[in-house]
């Protein structure tokens, strides 16, 4: 854990005199959030200024934080499948976010896809940050592109196709490359994990995530290349070591008794992706990482690619998979390297509304 890291107690730190410290607030509402943020957050501290996280207890969010030892607040929890459910929860968190808020008097909040901290900050009257890289989602960002003070998007996304949901210059802001070039610039690997979920580096190694299910864009998709993959994987054992990282207890209970690797507790996640052969997700974070470090990528996505999917896709850095025997099941070429870009760029930007106005 880095210095900064450590000098985390209740999400604050003392900054230096020479720097005027900004009060953050960070919400995590799913497990991607903590390896995106938790780099970012890191780079923050360094320059003077106070940290809160939120988070909410969905899939491995708080296991994560756990793990890498990050001070939090758990606040709501995920409202399953339904939207009934969803609603409910949203509005159970996000009233309670707002008090928090109201009291807190942050200066920025910042937050990947939350649907709770929007409106609480703007409630609140904090200027808030809101990042995501998926344009489809529509309810979602018909709510968070209006209420929030700044939209950041990788410039794959074109501008024209936020504009229905209220989301344009100045507001918006589209920056270069994807965000895990960012916060995987000087992430610091672990190579603990092959010896932990006792895999054999000499044979390959395969890394799954499934899809989303409880995810409400991905309702009624079907997920059999996905499944297909899955048991052509298992079936060439031990060849092909498998390592599943399942989403939701349901998954979980689906892999018991088969050849699938299944961590019992949160792994770091880009640290398996750089250990791996190749991965195959139906989710985008996992995939996109793989594209940053240089590891071939599969998606069984059943939805409405995006616009930055398409383009790792033009660029040969991820595949879109329609045939379970189209994954090549061999040793990938570790001289192909990755890439990386400045994660200062990345909390400019995020800072930069501080202390401004809608």
């Amino acid at each position: 854990m880095s210095e900064a890291l450590q000098a985390m107690e209740m999400g604050q730190v003392t900054a230096p005199k020479s720097v005027r410290p900004l009060r953050v607030w960070v919400d995590m509402t799913n497990s991607p959030h903590v390896v995106i943020f938790r780099p970012l957050i890191a780079r923050m501290i360094a320059r003077g200024h106070h940290v809160t996280v939120t988070a909410r207890d969905f899939a491995q969010t708080l296991g994560l934080l756990e793990r890498y030892e990050m001070p939090h607040m758990v606040t709501g929890a995920h409202g399953g499948a339904g939207r009934l459910g969803k609603a409910r929860a949203m509005g159970t968190r996000t009233a309670a976010l707002t008090r928090f808020a109201r009291r807190e008097r942050f200066d920025v909040a910042i937050a990947h896809g939350s649907t709770d901290q929007p409106p609480a900050a703007y409630l609140a009257g904090t200027p808030q940050v809101t990042m995501f890289d998926y344009e489809f989602a529509a309810v979602m960002h018909h709510w968070n592109g209006r209420l929030a003070t700044r939209v950041l998007v990788p410039s794959a996304i074109p501008e024209w196709a936020l504009w229905r949901y209220g989301i344009r210059a100045p507001k918006l802001v589209r920056y270069p490359g994807l965000k895990e070039e960012y916060y995987l610039a000087d992430y610091v690997l672990d190579r603990e994990v092959i010896p932990e979920l006792g895999l054999d580096p000499s044979r390959i190694i395969a890394v799954l995530r499934p899809p989303p299910e409880v995810t409400l864009y991905h309702r009624g998709l079907s997920s059999d290349v996905f499944s297909a993959t899955l048991d052509r994987l298992l079936a060439a054992a031990p060849e092909v070591q498998t390592v599943v990282l399942p989403r939701t207890a349901d998954q979980r209970a689906q892999l018991v008794g088969s050849a699938a690797i299944v961590p019992e507790r949160p792994v770091d996640g880009p640290s398996l992706v750089a250990a791996a052969d190749f991965v195959v997700s139906a989710g985008g974070t996992m995939n996109r990482e793989a594209a940053a470090l240089g590891v071939p990528a599969y998606s069984p996505f059943a939805g409405r690619l995006g616009a930055v999917d398409r383009a790792l896709i033009a660029d040969g850095r991820l595949r879109r998979l329609e045939d379970p025997n189209a994954v090549a099941l061999e040793k990938r070429d570790r001289r192909v390297l990755g890439t990386s870009r400045d994660p200062e760029v990345l909390v400019d930007l995020m800072l930069a509304v501080a202390g401004g106005s809608r």
